[in-house]
């Protein structure tokens, strides 16, 4: 016999709620909740010189995660910031050791080249009318070659005790990575809820034909979004460099998989117009609190590919869900 017309009004209202619920508090609830866990399964977890270690590594990939916030919600999508890190490192070390030593250089120039390059992937993907993915997927393998010829297949190591502050540097307690990654995320928080670039981001990205037809110049802001996210991908790849002491040919390989999830697990839409930093903070909090605490546990990596492919399989379904409950 089916279900009554009240009865299935009440479950969807159910689940509507808890949707909605989870938008708010979800993801900070999960994080508090696998930190518990993990904190009961592995009593080193909550070691000074763990946590400290996580919120470095969390950095490197929050700070390319707030880049990719701008373009996700605008509907689009980055899969080239892994190599741009490792080319943008590549390029810094360069200066750092076989080309002057300039301290000046060997930061401005890798991070105009970044934006230079999220600057191409945008203005390809708007003037050419080719979809992100296929640019991005492109510009991907262009520059892990260019990388390899660059540094003629070897890495490049001896930096400076001034460019490792960057990635290793304190001031105070706190690691000069976390800052930079907490100014990012101010920043950007800034833009997207106080400015008009950020009202017209959501704009875009929630219905991109009203917004043309409203007189926003869409492709100006998509190739905008793009170039903060090249700089953002550079700005991380000078932290990895820094930190490791060393260009390293095969740096950021998989981090689009972990940026990717730390931006849509802290609620951003892949279908675009909505979510926000904050919540790209928590993702990328739990993202890498999951890596440490499986590595801590001596979980082998192919499972926690797994683990963080099935996690960006889940926050997708959810949003894919509260937005039907929303039509309906």
């Amino acid at each position: 016999m089916p279900e009554p017309l009240e009865t299935k009004k009440e479950k969807a209202s159910l689940v509507e709620r808890f949707l909605i619920l989870w938008d708010r508090i979800g993801i900070l609830l999960a994080f508090i909740v696998v930190c518990i866990l993990f904190g009961i399964l592995t009593p080193v977890f909550f070691n000074p010189l763990n946590i400290l270690n996580v919120i470095r590594q969390v950095s490197i990939i929050g700070v390319i995660a707030v880049g990719m916030t701008f373009v996700i919600l605008l509907g689009g999508i980055d899969l080239s910031v892994g190599s741009v890190v490792a080319f943008t490192g590549i390029i810094a070390a360069g200066f750092q050791v076989k080309w002057g030593g300039s301290l000046f250089l060997s930061i401005v120039i890798p991070l105009l080249i970044g934006g230079g390059i999220g600057f191409l992937n945008g203005f390809i993907s708007t003037k050419g009318g080719l979809h992100p993915f296929i640019v991005t997927l492109g510009t991907m393998s262009i520059f892990r070659g260019a990388t390899l010829l660059v540094a003629k297949g070897r890495p490049i190591s001896g930096m400076s005790r001034s460019f490792r502050f960057i990635g290793a540097g304190m001031i105070g307690p706190i690691p000069f990575p976390v800052i930079l990654f907490l100014g990012s995320v101010i920043i950007a928080a800034i833009i997207l809820r106080r400015t008009v670039f950020g009202r017209y981001i959501y704009a875009i990205g929630g219905n991109e034909e009203a917004a043309l037809l409203s007189g926003i110049r869409v492709d100006r802001y998509k190739v905008s979004a793009f170039t903060i996210l090249g700089f953002l991908s550079a700005l991380s790849g000078l932290i990895l460099t820094s930190r490791l002491n060393s260009g390293e040919l095969v740096a950021g390989e998989g981090y689009e998989l972990d940026v990717i999830a730390s931006v849509v697990i802290g609620g951003t839409s892949m279908m675009g117009g909505e979510g926000g930093v904050y919540g790209t903070l928590i993702g990328a909090l739990l993202i890498g609190v999951i890596s440490n605490g499986l590595n801590l546990l001596g979980v082998q990596p192919y499972w926690q590919m797994i683990v963080r492919g099935s996690i960006i399989i889940l926050a997708v379904l959810m949003d894919k869900m509260k937005r039907r409950f929303r039509t309906a």
